[in-house]
């Protein structure tokens, strides 16, 4: 079916617009998906950059806040009061209430809500008197780790309760007295997380992608909750950061995790320390190209589809009156012309080529029709000429030698024995004569050679020894009239002429479909050379006249294998095993013909 013209045309029809639809769809989507990731990465990489540049202004007015603090007059007045001996408590308290008006002024005039905090190593800070800030771990970082920059925490050291309860991140440096550089505390300037956190979360990519201002050992600077999923791969692409000891301070780069790929974008603040990440499933950024490719797909199918049907209908004009007569032509070549020529109708095109073909080929079928059934009633004609003058031919040569034998009782004065074999006779003749049909069932064939072998065996007494094996089976087969008395005959009269007492076996069984015929003497038997002949005779050519009139040995032999080559055809298997002097067997298997 695949190899038909209509499956053909389609498959054609098929490969031509739908490959190159297929391929433009895939390489269309591909170049896509590049484009949309550069475009993503370069359009996060910006907003990471904007954000750095956001990060970056903030840090440096807080950083030049501290030095403004630190360097004012004010301030510069209260640690010198705080660290001279000589100075009274109520110049202590005086320059402490000035530093307050100033800080407190300076946070009130800041739009950005900066706060700022003094401590003094003499007395704590500006606004509380105690020095708890000690166990405060923005302290440590800044004592034990050197880090000016805190991450998000409270600070208590405010000057109003809303201060105090928001998170702040802070930047700290040493108070230093400018006039004898000695360190006396530190100024702490804060600013809300929510600046920079606002910021920040602001930052999205495809569905989930998020960024997070990390420290370096991978904690939030901001108090941003980073889900359990994100915390890992987060930690992944930081450590991936640090292990490639690249000067570059941004950049994008894959990660796997768990079977899935992750896209990461950073900045890196050198002077803080800190790390700005974003993590976002790859696929979450070609959600569209997918959906687009889908689509195309889906679409593609579709045009297959729409194609399939188009090739089909138009294939069909041309295939259909095809089809039909080439199923015609297999009809014509097994002989069954009237099968043919009942298609032949369905495939008439009108005035096409292919109805033209069509045409032609029907008058060629019922022109080949006619000729073949007057050929073959010619022919079939002659073939039953020839096999009933092959009957004729045996039934004379057989009376002849029979009467010889009934000639031969009655001289001998046999009477009793002389009716049986007369009756044996009367009913063998009965057989013979009897030319309504061609084909008789083994049990009558087998009657008749009985009766047969009667005659003869009044005739040789003790002669003449028989075995016969017949399969019941059989006996129901129907078989070609005289085919078995010949082979008898020979077998019986050269098995005398050798040692004077013939030995015959007859055996008839069904095997497999097929009756099996096979008869055994221990005659004079036959060289090679004679049994090539026969062979020869057999498959060869030659008309069954010919062998007929072939002359020479072997005259009922041929009789049996002629008529059986004029009935079974090449159905027929012969097999002859002799030798001079020591006898001869003939099988013959025919089909098993049951009516």
């Amino acid at each position: 079916m695949f190899f038909s013209l209509r499956s053909r045309l389609m498959a054609a029809f098929s490969l031509l617009l739908i490959v190159p639809f297929i391929t433009l769809v895939l390489v269309l989507s591909q170049e896509s998906a590049k484009l949309i990731r550069q475009s993503i990465e370069t359009s996060t990489s910006q907003t990471i950059e904007q954000f750095g540049s956001h990060l970056n202004t903030s840090m440096t007015q807080v950083e030049e806040i501290g030095n403004q603090v630190m360097s004012n007059r004010v301030t510069q007045e209260w640690i010198t009061a705080q660290m001279s001996p000589e100075s009274t408590v109520e110049e202590r308290l005086l320059a402490k209430q000035r530093l307050m008006e100033y800080v407190s002024s300076y946070s009130i005039n800041n739009s950005s809500g900066i706060s700022i905090g003094v401590f003094s190593d003499f007395g704590g800070g500006v606004w509380t008197q105690d020095r708890t800030y000690l166990e405060q771990d923005w302290y440590k970082w800044f004592t034990e780790e050197d880090k000016r920059w805190t991450k998000a925490h409270s600070d208590p050291d405010q000057a109003d309760t809303i201060m105090k309860s928001r998170l702040v991140n802070s930047y700290l440096l040493p108070l230093v007295q400018l006039q004898s550089f000695t360190k006396s505390g530190f100024v702490k300037i804060n600013y809300p997380t929510s600046v920079l956190r606002d910021a920040i979360e602001k930052i999205r990519f495809g569905k989930t992608g998020r960024a997070f201002l990390l420290d370096t050992d991978g904690s939030s600077v901001l108090n941003q909750q980073v889900p359990e999923d994100s915390l890992s791969i987060l930690s992944a692409g930081l450590a991936e950061i640090k292990a490639a000891q690249s000067d570059a301070t941004s950049g994008v780069f894959p990660i796997k995790q768990e079977n899935d790929s992750y896209l990461l974008f950073y900045r890196y603040f050198e002077e803080q320390d800190w790390y700005v990440i974003g993590e976002v499933p790859e696929k979450e950024l070609f959600i569209k190209i997918d959906q687009i490719r889908r689509m195309m797909l889906f679409v593609s199918v579709i045009l297959l589809l729409l194609i399939i049907f188009v090739a089909y209908w138009l294939s069909s004009g041309i295939t259909r009156p095809l089809t039909s007569m080439a199923r015609a032509m297999k009809h014509v070549e097994r002989g069954e012309f009237a099968q043919a020529l009942s298609m032949m109708p369905s495939v008439r095109t009108g005035h096409s080529e292919v109805g033209y073909v069509t045409r032609i080929f029907e008058n060629m079928t019922t022109r080949l029709r006619y000729l073949i059934e007057t050929e073959f009633e010619t022919n079939l004609r002659r073939k039953n000429a020839e096999y009933k003058a092959l009957l004729l031919q045996i039934n004379p040569h057989f009376f002849n030698n029979t009467l010889e034998i009934i000639s031969g009782l009655a001289a001998m004065k046999k009477n009793d024995v002389l009716m049986d074999a007369t009756e044996a006779l009367g009913q063998m003749m009965r057989y013979s004569l009897n030319l309504n049909s061609d084909l008789v069932k083994v049990k009558e064939e087998m009657n008749y050679i009985r009766d047969y072998l009667f005659i003869l065996q009044l005739r040789y007494e003790e002669r003449l020894h028989v075995e016969i094996e017949e399969d019941m089976a059989s006996s129901q087969l129907l078989i070609a009239k005289f085919i078995l008395q010949p082979i008898v005959e020979n077998a019986v009269k050269y098995s005398l002429e050798v040692s004077g007492v013939a030995n015959l076996s007859l055996r008839v069984r069904t095997e497999q479909d097929r009756l099996h015929i096979a008869v055994a003497d221990n005659g004079i038997g036959m060289d090679a050379e004679l049994i090539s002949q026969l062979m020869g005779e057999l498959s060869g050519s030659s008309d069954s006249v010919d062998i007929l009139y072939s002359g020479g040995d072997s005259i009922g032999l041929r009789n049996v294998l002629s008529r059986c080559r004029l009935y079974y055809g090449e159905q027929l298997v012969v097999s002859i095993k002799s030798k001079r002097g020591e006898g001869t067997e003939i099988q013959i298997s025919i089909p098993a013909v049951k009516g």
